[in-house]
Order: C-alpha cells, then structure tokens, then sequence
C-alpha cells in the first residue's frame, strides 16, 4: 500500500480506528434554531464517514447554552431531550465504520452579549478580548464547579447516545484555555494562580468524565500549544500540560493554536504553507506517550503520510479538506489522488458560518447541501452541450455534465485552461489555485470532456455539434476606470503585467487598485526592481480579502519597499504623472510615475449572448459573464445550473409551448 502509515490502524485509548485519518470539529451552522441536531447535519457528517474517514469529531457543541454559546445555530448537548438527536448522527457515522467524538465547548469571554441574550458574557476573569470587545464578569467559585458538572453531564449523554468519545475544547481561546493561560486566567482561589491552579478546572472535568463513563470512554483534549496571544500559552507551558493531562488520563492530545486575537492562525487563509503548524504536534509528541493529532492546512495524501512516517504525529485532521472533498480519505486509499478536490484556504467556508448562513464551500457547492442535491440523474438520451470559455464556471459546468452523461465540448480561445484563476502568482496562494485547475483538467480528461484550446467558439463550429444547450462563460475583463488620461500609452492593466504583455523594469510605477490580484501584480513589479507606489483604494475584490490577510500582504509589500497610499482618490493620469486628491481635504498632488496599471477588479464580458440567441434555443450565461464575482460565484453557477438543466430546459419549453396556444 501506498500509505502504509495513512492507512494502517490506530487506537485513541481503548478504541481502535481503521486509519490514522481525523476530520476535526468545525462548526457548520447545519444545527436547528434551538440547537438540535437536524437531518442536514446528520446527512453532512455521514457524507464524510462514507467517504472512508477513520474518525469525525462533531462541530463544537454547546454545554451551557445561557453563557456559552459561540455561534448562532450552535449545536447543544446540555439538556437530555438533544440526546436523541446524537444517537441518530452516530449511527448514521457507524454505518461506514467511522468512529466519533463530540467536541465540549464553553465559548466563556469568546461569546457576545447577542448571543447570550444581553446577559455579560463570563470568564475566569474579568479580562476582555480584543477581538470581541467586551469585557466579562468573573465566574464565581460556584459557576465555576457547576460548569464542570455540565460538562461532565454532556458527556454522559453523549455515551448514552453511542458516541465514541469526546474532545474537551481547551484551544483557540474558549473558556477551557482561558483558565489555562496565565494572560486570561488572574483568579486567587484554586481555580488562578500556579500552573496546579489553572489546570485544575480541566483536571476536574476530565477526571470526572472518566469516573462516570468509565476508564474506557476515551477523552481527548483539543490543546493550543501556542496562543500566539501575548502573555497566553506557548509552547513549553503546553508540553508541561500535555504531560500532566497524559498523567491523570487523557486519552490524546490534539495539538492548535490561536485565539480570536490571533484568528487567521486559526483557520489559514491561502496564505500559509500546507502543515505549516506541524510542529506544535512534534514538539508534543516530545513529550507524551498517548497519541497526537497534528492539524492545519494538510491537503495530500503525500505530505499526511510523511508526518506520520517521520513520527511527527500519531494522526493526521483534515478540517476544510474534508468540506472541500468529503471523498479524501477513500480516493486517497484507491490510488486516486488527482480526483482529490483540496481545500485553497480561501476562507469562504468560515464567511459564510460568520455570517449566520450554513457552512459553504467555494469548491464543493453540496457542502452543507447534500441533502438538496442527493445524486446525479444521468440523463437516458445522448445530447452534446457546448460551453465557451474554459475558466472555474466554464470547467465546473463541463465536469457535471459529463458525470450526468452529456457530451461535452469545452471552446477555449487561449492556450491554457483556468481563465482568472492563471492570474494569481503570488507562490504560496498560485500552488492553491493551481490546485483547482489540475483538478478540473483531470477531471474533464477522466470525464472524456473534448477541451478545443486556442480555438475561437464560432457559431459554425457550434452548430456542427448541433448542442441541446450552449453554455456562454466567457468570463471578464479588468475595469478601467473613466478618467481623464487612461487612454495613454502609460497605462496598462494587471493582465499586462501578469501575463508578461509588457516589459517592466527599473521603471517608476503606481499601482491602483486592492484585492489579492492587485497586491499579486504589486508584488511582482518590486520583485523585478520597479520603484513601485500603491494607490490603496476600495474596490469590490479588496472586499473579499480578510482583514488578517489584507495585513499580512500589505506588511509583505512594505518589506519590498513598497510605498502604500490610502485615502486618496485618481481624479487623472498625466504622460508622466499620476494625479491624487485627498479624500478628506481634496489637496491634489502628482505622483511622477513612468506607467500606472490598473487592478481594480473585473467587469463582465459578454460580447456573444445577443449572437447565439438567434442561433440556438437554449443558451445560457454563467458565471463572471453574468456578474464578476468570486471563484465560490463562478462555481456555484455552473454547478446548479448544469446540475437542474433538463428542468430548465423543459419549463422553457412548457412556457414556449403556453404562448403559442
């Protein structure tokens, strides 16, 4: 076997799993409006345990729903009449021969007064989070044991609901963590104070458990090993708990980091490296003798397998791989690597939880919608359909088509599959994005998709297929704004520098515009020895990047020299000049720049439409040619509408046929 280690047996105290591979707790907002487990959720979950992973742990479920709520829609297990509901999701997960663990969690400082009701939030002290701003009441010696007993409580049901075992949430800033870390935890009675003090509200939680479900239900504590917080945990604080925790019988350490303070070191964006916080787990592993799970940006089967070769771990938790391709853990087993739809840490999945909506994925449009789209009805007749453009929506339409059983023909005017998506070059976030496309391209190959490269979609060439449909993604084009001077031989646009359209070097150069291709195109000109100035100002893409990540690339930028303006506005160009006007006072000064490029986002491109709708019956646009939007828009758009085509198709037709009579 390819993965010997992958894919070899493990045990997590006296439970055995079948492979070493772990999905880790993520909430989904798929829980009902009181908490309750729900059949999305159910049909999610068992999603992933069918597609081969040895272990599921459920999404932080809530033991206090008064004060410790994380999440709108979070999913409950502090009253009996929710046991129910986790019994029908384990046996769902054991079907496929899964094991699972229900996470415990108290949100504790990291909750908000919307989410208790207006009640103050509550924590060991009276120590606020930045993040959330504001400032907690301190439990009381009495809170404090009473929350013990609920966890204690949770987990009891959860062992009479058949669950395998639990995760007690010590990381990422809950409550748990908070009576660990020396930053949050400033109490004077036996709960603050000394390390044997500020573990001990864990210790009571955990010996408790095992007293009463038993020495065989196995417990693992989800640890930061490094807060990244100023004055929190860091790494030699969390090895000595790792030890103790191993003493009085844990059953694993699943190793993290990160509170809301330092939130992208909690969930990455594109940015990271893959197992980039790999060696919080090695240096527990240290350490410690019961197991490890190592977490954090793992997407191959290759690199998981090295962790665990080289014994840097004990297993391995693919989060968003598994929203991603809940298909990982089996196409990995069969060989089938290039079938593995990884995860680009594009953040869209936690967006979307954050913003009270179910989780989503930009690449998987059935995460978190399996029920609505069960199966791919494969249609009985053999009819061709034709798509024009070979971007993300382009390429996600051909690929379920052809799993419906269509004929599919891809016109692709350029040389290269991946439209847009060729564009980032940044190396870290362009080995993501190249992900997507090596997908798509294996897929349609797989698939028998007939990809035309470097061919024009005439509507000859169109007719010859004679399509059922005709799918137009042609995708968009870069904004160039209307103001005096873009029509100068000075100004380019991103494509021209990222595509190499024109030279660029020892050149004076001001760059408009925000986003991730914009910071991309900026990088990539200082890199080639350009003095380069970075007009910083909204658009519609620098909306999409996350403010962590926004910080992380501008602090990149600044490192290359880079000069960063904001609150400005471009009211003109020059031959040799860019002119700005301060927003707040509308002082105009000019910038001597020898070229100014332009990357402030896309506009559709649509030149065909009125064309081949006198030529075929059933056309439809998709994607950035609709509307410029996102990869998650461009994906979405082909999924669903190639997805209900027939239904589409035959509604017209009714409609058709009603006006005539």
């Amino acid at each position: 076997m390819r993965y010997s280690h992958l894919f070899e047996t493990g045990n997590i105290g006296s439970l055995t799993l079948k492979n070493r591979v772990v999905m880790p707790a993520m909430g989904t907002n798929l829980a009902g409006v009181n908490g309750e487990v729900t059949e999305h959720q159910i049909a999610y979950y068992e999603e992933r345990a069918k597609g081969g992973t040895g272990l599921i742990i459920v999404e932080f479920t809530c033991i206090d729903y008064a004060l410790g709520k994380g999440m709108s829609n979070q999913v409950r297990i502090d009253e009996d009449r929710f046991t129910p509901g986790f019994s029908r999701l384990a046996n769902a997960v054991h079907k496929y021969g899964a094991k699972i663990f229900v996470q415990l969690h108290h949100a504790g400082r990291q909750s908000n007064s919307l989410l208790t009701g207006g009640k103050q939030i509550v924590a060991p002290s009276p120590v606020a989070c930045n993040a959330i701003g504001e400032e907690p009441r301190e439990l009381t010696k009495e809170e404090v044991k009473e929350l013990i007993q609920k966890f204690i409580q949770a987990a009891i049901r959860c062992k009479a609901a058949g669950i395998d075992g639990v995760e007690l949430h010590a990381a990422h800033g809950y409550l748990i963590n908070q009576f660990l870390s020396p930053n949050t935890n400033l109490r004077t009675d036996e709960y603050g104070g000394n390390f044997e003090n500020r573990i001990r509200f864990l210790e009571e939680i955990l010996l408790g458990i095992k007293e009463k479900c038993g020495s065989d239900f196995p417990v693992t504590v989800r640890l930061n090993v490094d807060d990244f917080d100023y004055g929190g945990l860091e790494v030699e604080t969390s090895m000595e708990i790792s030890r103790y925790l191993e003493k009085i019988g844990a059953d694993g350490i699943h190793a993290s980091c990160g509170t809301y303070n330092s939130g992208d070191k909690i969930i990455e964006s594109m940015m990271f490296e893959q197992g980039w916080r790999v060696y919080l787990a090695e240096e527990i592993k240290k350490c410690v003798r019961i197991p490890v799970i190592t977490v954090g940006v793992i997407r191959e089967p290759e690199f998981a397998e090295s962790i665990l070769a080289e014994g840097k771990a004990d297993f391995v938790a693919l989060g968003r791989g598994h929203i991603a391709d809940p298909e990982w853990t089996n196409k990995a087993y069969e060989g089938r690597e290039q079938e593995i739809r990884k995860c680009i840490c594009c953040l869209h999945c936690i967006q979307t939880v954050n913003k009270n909506s179910h989780v989503q994925c930009s690449l998987n449009i059935r995460a978190g919608r399996e029920l609505e789209f069960k199966e791919f009805k494969v249609v009985e007749e053999k009819r061709h359909v034709a798509i024009v453009g070979g971007g993300p929506a382009g390429m996600e339409t051909a690929r379920v088509l052809a799993i419906k059983g269509y004929e599919v023909t891809i016109f692709e005017k350029d040389n290269k599959l991946g439209g847009q998506l060729d564009l980032v070059h940044t190396p870290v976030a362009k080995q993501k994005m190249n992900w997507i496309i090596d997908y798509h391209r294996n897929e349609l190959e797989r698939l028998n998709v007939d990809v035309r490269l470097n061919t024009e979609a005439t509507v000859e060439k169109i007719k010859a297929l004679n399509p059922y449909a005709v799918f137009l993604a042609t995708g968009a084009k870069p904004i160039i704004p209307n103001i005096e001077g873009t029509q100068l031989a000075t100004v380019c646009d991103y494509e021209d520098v990222l595509l190499e359209r024109k030279p660029f070097q020892n050149k004076k150069i001001a760059v408009i515009g925000s986003g991730m291709v914009c910071y991309s195109v900026t990088r990539q000109l200082a890199e080639k020895g350009n003095d380069v100035i970075l007009i910083n100002i909204p658009t519609a893409t620098g909306e999409k990047v996350s403010a962590p990540t926004r910080m992380m690339l501008l602090n990149r930028l600044e490192k290359l020299n880079v000069e960063i303006i904001e609150g400005q506005n471009v009211v003109r160009i020059l031959p040799n000049a860019v002119v700005i006007e301060k927003e707040l006072t509308g002082n105009q000064i000019e910038l001597e720049v020898d070229h100014v490029v332009f990357s402030m986002g896309t506009e559709s491109y649509n030149p065909l439409e009125e064309e081949y709708r006198q030529h075929f019956e059933n056309v439809f646009v998709i994607g950035d040619a609709i509307v410029p939007g996102s990869i998650t828009h461009a994906i979405k758009d082909g999924f669903e509408k190639a997805f209900v085509l027939e239904s589409i198709v035959s509604k017209k037709e009714v409609k058709q046929f009603t006006g005539m009579i």
